[in-house]
Formats: C-alpha cells, sequence, structure tokens
C-alpha cells in the first residue's frame, strides 16, 4: 500500500513521464502517431499475403489478433531493458519512487495498443465478425498490462545488476512465443488426443495462453472451436498478478542500489 500511496502521490510526473515515453518513441518520424495505426495495417497485409501463399491452417483474424496481443508484451519487454539503466541521469540526480519509470513505459505502450487494436476492430468489422463480450476484451487488457508491469519490473531492475539480461530475454521471449497461442489456435493443445488433461491444465499457467485466448474469445467468439473451463482463465489471470507481485518484490530490493551502480 505504502508503493502504491508514493506512486499516486507523484502522479502528475508519472503522467508526464508517459506522455514523454510516447512522444520519443516517434520522435523524428514524419507520421508520428500513425505509425501505431499503420503497424497492424501493414501487419494484416502482409499475413494475408503469407497465408495465402503458404496455405496454413488458421484463418486471418485469429492469427492477427494473437500476434498483435503478443506484440504489446514484447514491446513492454524490449523497452523495460531500459526503463532504469537508460534514465540514469534521473535516478541519480533526483528523488522519486523509481518503478515510476516502468510503470510510464508500460502506460505509453498501453496507449500504443489501444491504438493498434482500433485498426484491428476495423479489420474485424470489414470482413464481417461477430464479436463477442467487450468483458472479454477488457479483462484480457487488465490481466495483460498488470503481467507487463510485473515482468516490466522485474526485466528493468534485472538489466542494472546484469546486462547480459537482454540477450537471456531474447532467448526466453522465443520460448514464451512458441508457448503461447499466438500463430496457432487453442484448439491445437485443447482438442490433442495425446496430451493428458494436467498438461492442458498447466499449459495455462502460461499467463499469455489465457491472455490471448481471452482476447479471441471477445473479439471471435465464433472461432472457438473447444470450450475452455472459467479456471482455466483464471489461472492464467492470476498468474498475471503473481507476476506483478514477483516484479515489484524483486525492483523494491534492488531499488536502493541503482544511484550506486549506475
Amino acid at each position: 500500500m505504502g508503493w502504491l500511496k508514493s506512486i499516486w502521490s507523484r502522479r502528475y510526473l508519472l503522467w508526464l513521464m508517459t506522455v514523454r515515453n510516447v512522444k520519443l518513441r516517434y520522435r523524428n518520424s514524419a507520421l508520428g502517431f500513425f505509425w501505431s495505426l499503420l503497424g497492424p495495417l501493414f501487419l494484416i497485409v502482409i499475413y494475408s499475403a503469407f497465408l495465402r501463399v503458404m496455405k496454413f491452417k488458421i484463418d486471418l483474424p485469429v492469427l492477427v489478433v494473437g500476434i498483435v496481443s503478443w506484440q504489446f508484451l514484447a514491446m513492454c519487454l524490449g523497452d523495460s531493458l531500459g526503463a532504469i539503466v537508460g534514465n540514469s541521469n534521473l535516478v541519480t540526480k533526483s528523488k522519486f519512487p523509481r518503478s515510476i519509470l516502468p510503470l510510464a513505459m508500460v502506460a505509453g505502450n498501453v496507449f500504443n495498443f489501444m491504438l493498434s487494436m482500433l485498426v484491428v476492430i476495423g479489420y474485424l468489422v470489414v470482413v464481417g465478425v461477430e464479436f463477442g463480450s467487450p468483458l472479454w476484451v477488457v479483462g484480457a487488457l487488465l490481466a495483460q498490462s498488470t503481467l507487463c508491469l510485473g515482468v516490466a519490473l522485474l526485466v528493468g531492475s534485472a538489466n542494472v545488476f546484469f546486462r547480459d539480461t537482454e540477450h537471456l530475454l531474447n532467448v526466453v521471449m522465443l520460448a514464451w512465443f512458441f508457448m503461447t497461442p499466438v500463430i496457432y489456435p487453442i484448439s491445437t493443445v485443447m482438442s490433442h488426443e495425446k496430451l493428458p488433461s494436467w498438461v492442458k491444465t498447466a499449459y495455462f499457467a502460461n499467463p499469455m495462453a489465457g491472455v490471448v485466448s481471452a482476447y479471441r474469445q471477445g473479439f471471435l467468439p465464433e472461432q472457438s472451436t473447444v470450450a475452455i473451463a472459467p479456471s482455466l482463465y483464471a489461472l492464467s489471470f492470476g498468474m498475471c498478478l503473481v507476476g506483478l507481485l514477483l516484479g515489484i518484490l524483486a525492483f523494491r530490493r534492488g531499488e536502493p542500489r541503482f544511484g550506486d551502480v549506475l
């Protein structure tokens, strides 16, 4: 609670840092914020051509929702490497809760992600998709933002003390990507006859498995060919909260030494 109060008391600083992060992403860019809209648009066009050539057994809307939701996590983790190290002057010369730095970074990426989702929604409307309950999307966004903040706190703190974190993160992200139903539907796992039930349950201990599935449930309910028990979603969302708690603990333990190391 003390951590939350310290953030709230400096909420204006958090706002300024968030706006700064959004502006820095598009600094010296001719199109500026429009890249948040053009990025997913190009993605849809490219993957559409790719699927037609390769004839993969996955619908384009399913793939697009998975890829765009994954990019939110990937952007947060990539930016988290420099959340503390990249602001060494502020860390060493100013007194404020250092957790504002990764929090502002995640908030900026939430803004970019929501712009990207506008393009995805427009695309789904054009192709005639029947949407599900928006509560699925809201729940997925809250859970993923929680996860992103937790992992950003952990990665940002670790990168201060271990500069090999960047290389390790690349390996972890690659493995995590293929363990998440991004380029394949969740039915591939849940309907697999040779997988025991406990393996399918453990699969949802990956927080992104439930998050991506929840996005698809909200945007593409007719694409859900298998029923997923609410307890499995609860498991994934609960792991998002565990990730946040671990990130906070790791960050608070390392924060007193940031100034000395940097």
